[in-house]
């Protein structure tokens, strides 16, 4: 398969750039970037854009893609509503419609526990991703949307919001206990992106809002083709 990447800079991106370069079902992976990667790949291409409002000048590089994995996010703190909404939802929708025409394309979007999909709750950033998670479940593709909860970055992956840089290392030693006493709100950076690559199979089917306990089945049930040594 070849798989579009947003967020390839980001904790959650980082990780599931190193499931698909390491996966045998992944040929290719474009990942469309404001600046040029420190990552290099036999099957890695970095597209650097800076307009994140408008791809049409990308409709190339978009031209046979499978699936597309969209990473990019940020955290609401100290940010309105208007600027949370275009990088959340603006920028997404964005490049959902600047996709091709193609029923069997999947499209991934990493949303969060608590999202709001009635738009109408109290909590500003919950509301805007029930908004995006809509409006996606509704164009012409197979969407999945995944709502993890903890993420535990498993390979050296960082987040780029400095607060949380230096939150996440306190709070990943507390993992093992976290993973024990709730199971249901934990997943890993590997898991994400191997449920990922999983979901591109599916061809529409099962359930198209996936938790954590549903990213974390579905990443280590078997899969033909699936890596026998992951470094």
């Amino acid at each position: 398969m070849n798989v579009l990447l947003f967020g390839a800079t980001g904790m959650v991106g980082q990780g599931v750039l190193r499931e698909c370069l390491l996966d045998d079902r992944v040929d290719s992976v474009r990942a469309v970037v404001r600046a040029p990667l420190d990552t290099t790949h036999p099957k890695l291409t970095a597209i650097v854009h800076r307009d994140f409002t408008d791809f049409t000048a990308l409709a190339g590089e978009f031209e046979d893609v499978d699936a597309c994995f969209y990473c990019l996010g940020v955290t609401s703190a100290g940010k309105g509503e208007d600027e949370y909404r275009r990088i959340t939802h603006d920028y997404t929708l964005a490049a959902a419609h600047a996709l091709p025409a193609n029923p069997s394309l999947t499209f991934v979007f990493v949303s969060g526990e608590g999202t709001d999909s009635t738009e109408h709750g109290r909590s500003m950033w919950a509301r805007v991703k029930g908004r995006t998670e809509n409006e996606l479940l509704g164009m012409d593709f197979h969407a999945y949307m995944f709502r993890p909860g903890y993420i535990h970055a498993m390979h050296g992956e960082r987040s780029r919001t400095p607060a949380y840089r230096w939150i996440y290392p306190v709070v990943s030693r507390l993992y093992p206990l976290l993973r024990r006493v709730m199971p249901d709100k934990v997943t890993t950076t590997e898991n994400i992106g191997r449920a990922m690559i999983a979901v591109t199979g599916w061809n529409g089917t099962g359930e198209h809002i996936l938790r954590s306990p549903e990213i974390n089945r579905i990443a280590d049930a078997p899969a033909q083709g699936d890596p026998k040594e992951r470094p």
